[in-house]
């Protein structure tokens, strides 16, 4: 049994630890990613938390162990009165263990069956998957890497729609340790035990890496009480970071934008590092591009015209060599083949010849999500957060109104409006536009055009005095009751005097979700008023400043809150990322989360993922009797622990889901149902 006090005590002295211990992939892709480029002024949520929780709250409310049942501020209970409290039900399941384990596990009277995994057929024709005899040309048509986002989409026509569907997939990134035999790490880690980074990487290797990347497109049907891939489905599509794209949007055609594979700047290969996405009432699939930067390799001096944007995005990261073998992923040879990722891209699922659309006008960062609401006139809004320290939230509004004839609404997110977010210490907000030749956003300033504006988005909100947040991943809108929940994942970088009111601590090692709701209950409206709903972390440490409600018990509190999902009860299901035995005592999972009335702030453990892994997908089918959820690289060691092995294809923490000795640990996706049949937690 993991003693709670003693391991949150050591956190600090673990991460003073880090800088000489060698990062697991995941890990290593949250540093290049958090690196923290955001130099600007602007105030932090820290900041803004600061003033509007003043210290001698913070101490005598927040921290002290007897108010941290605190949870519900008189801005929480207007917000709430406002939206309609009380409108949810409570959770009804038994709560799971948090205790580690080498396996998935869910809650008592719920199966959770394997779906598909890495490797698994997708198209018709795809060999079954050897891991010792891997190529290129078998991952394009087999199940990616990695498994993220999952957008559950109905078939229409189909005589259950909750029964048989089109499941739509992100592959985020690779682990080529768990995935190759014999090589072990790769990347930067390598130097640091003493190797050379990507000495036994090959072309076929790399070949397969971004095969496994992009996305799937799956068929999927529930027969009784269990579902399947309908095997050589028509709907069934593989997309990789070699798959032609359409450039649309203001970006499209632009200087900035040519390479010589595409000198009109308006057709990409690939997309990469596809984190969180969205479904579109028309029935699109909008699959978000994330950590980009670690796929550029190269130096740009000082002088280049793209230099100082690269900056902002961490470009070139250099934690994947594709350069070595490919010169688009080379800054010095193909310079603009950069500014061609970080965009949302959309994609028409019922069509596998489609040409999928990467949507400029929702700008260029590193984009965690693109969930939608309908706004009260009918625009599309779609909600974003640019996963990095001290980086933003975003909106954007379309100029257009969903219609509900698909072939109108089919190029909507062509044009709008992206918006930056503000917030106030009285518990206000704004939405800043990011429209060119407003404001600073002028060609004094480096935009001449719009084009500049959503190429360099980050910052052009440097320029409007955005505030910098603690990690925004992901952003959901609730239509029941119109509020929106900001996942806000951690930020070990931010000191005491960065602290403000919607990021009050610093050294936030366990993050916090921040709720907001549009003025009028209308998403396109340009104010919002906000709260916090939950500081994670042990409660029962007092140094962490943890706000769970009281009712939450030592099975239901976490940290780094990631992915989120409502279900059709309107009700807040939180996925995390980060959580380890060495860090939290636990693994991550899924956590239902009380929004509503007293038990506001109390949170129970739903499902947990296997030793290694991270809790990412969530999604539920309409009827709400299925709830699919993506557990992403299992196996990786807690390298938070100094004293922990590196994972390797031969020496993982898991073997899940196979468990067999020839079998590596394989990220899968899992579907979830009651025993017996019913809602999920009704």
């Amino acid at each position: 049994m993991i003693d709670k006090t003693s391991a949150n005590d050591s956190l600090a002295a673990q991460a003073d630890a880090l800088a000489e211990t060698p990062l697991n992939r995941s890990q290593q892709a949250e540093e290049a990613e958090n690196a923290g480029t955001n130099l600007s002024d602007n105030p932090t949520i820290g900041d803004i938390i600061a003033v509007r929780f003043n210290r001698r709250d913070l101490m005598k409310g927040i921290l002290g162990v007897g108010a941290i049942t605190a949870t519900v501020s008189p801005l929480a209970l207007a917000v709430a009165e406002a939206a309609g409290a009380n409108t949810t039900p409570s959770f009804a399941f038994n709560e799971l263990s948090s205790a580690p384990t080498d396996r998935a596990e869910v809650a008592a009277g719920y199966d959770a069956n394997v779906l598909i995994r890495w490797g698994d057929p997708v198209l018709p024709g795809a060999p079954a998957f050897d891991p010792r005899n891997q190529t290129g040309a078998a991952q394009s048509r087999q199940f990616g890497y990695n498994n993220d986002y999952l957008g559950y989409i109905p078939l229409p026509g189909a005589a259950n729609p909750s029964r048989h569907g089109l499941l739509c997939v992100n592959h985020e990134y690779t682990n080529e340790e768990l995935m190759f035999p014999g090589i072990g790490v790769q990347d930067a880690r390598a130097a640091q035990r003493g190797g050379i980074p990507f000495a036994k990487m090959t072309a076929e290797l790399a070949s397969i890496e971004m095969m496994a990347h992009g996305g799937s497109v799956l068929e999927i049907r529930r027969d009784g009480e269990h579902w399947a891939v309908v095997a050589d489905s028509r709907y069934a599509r593989r997309i990789t970071a070699e798959t032609e794209m359409e450039i649309t949007g203001p970006a499209a055609g632009h200087p900035r934008m040519r390479t010589g594979y595409d000198p009109e700047g308006r057709k990409v290969r690939g997309m990469i590092n596809n984190c969180a996405g969205g479904r579109t009432p028309w029935g699109t699939w909008v699959t978000c591009e994330e950590n980009v930067n670690g796929y550029f390799s190269g130096t740009l001096g000082e002088d280049h015209p793209e230099y100082r944007n690269y900056r902002r995005m961490g470009i070139p990261g250099r934690w994947q060599n594709w350069a070595d073998y490919h010169q688009r992923f080379d800054v010095n040879k193909e310079p603009n083949e950069a500014n061609r990722f970080g965009w949302v891209v959309e994609i028409d699922p019922f069509d596998p010849n489609s040409v999928p659309k990467k949507r400029t006008a929702i700008g260029r960062f590193k984009h965690e999500g693109a969930a939608g609401i309908t706004a009260r006139d009918g625009q599309y809004v779609i909600y974003a957060g640019d996963d990095e320290r001290f980086d933003y939230v975003y909106k954007f509004v379309t100029a257009g109104k969903v219609s509900g004839n698909r072939a109108e609404d089919m190029n909507l997110l062509e044009t709008g409006t992206l918006h930056v977010a503000r917030y106030n210490v009285d518990g206000t907000g704004d939405w800043l536009p990011l429209v060119h030749g407003q404001g600073p956003l002028t060609a004094e300033n480096g935009f001449a055009s719009q084009a500049d504006v959503v190429i360099e988005a980050r910052r052009a909100s440097d320029l409007l005095g955005a505030t910098r947040m603690d990690r925004p991943e992901d952003v959901e809108a609730n239509p029941k009751t119109d509020k929106v929940y900001v996942m806000l994942t951690n930020n070990i970088r931010r000191t005491g005097d960065q602290v403000n009111a919607a990021n009050p601590r610093s050294d936030n090692r366990f993050g916090h979700i921040v709720e907001m709701l549009p003025e009028g209950r209308d998403h396109a409206a340009l104010k919002f008023t906000w709260d916090i709903l939950v500081r994670c972390g042990d409660p029962s440490v007092a140094a962490v400043g943890a706000t769970f409600n009281a009712n939450t018990t030592k099975d239901g509190w976490f940290g780094m809150p990631d992915n989120c999902a409502i279900d059709s009860e309107g009700r807040l299901w939180v996925a995390t990322d980060g959580n380890m035995p060495s860090k939290t005592g636990r693994n991550d999972g899924i956590w239902a989360m009380e929004t509503e009335g007293p038990a506001r702030g109390t949170s129970k453990l739903f499902f947990k993922v296997p030793m290694g892994a991270e809790m990412c997908g969530p999604e539920f089918t309409p009827d709400g009797e299925t709830f699919f959820v993506a557990i992403q690289h299992p196996g990786e060691a807690d390298d938070e622990n100094p004293r922990a092995e590196p994972a390797t294809f031969e020496n993982p923490s898991t073997r899940w889901p196979d468990f067999k000795p020839d079998m590596p640990p394989r990220p899968a996706i899992v579907a979830i149902t009651k025993k017996g049949g019913g809602k999920i937690a009704v």
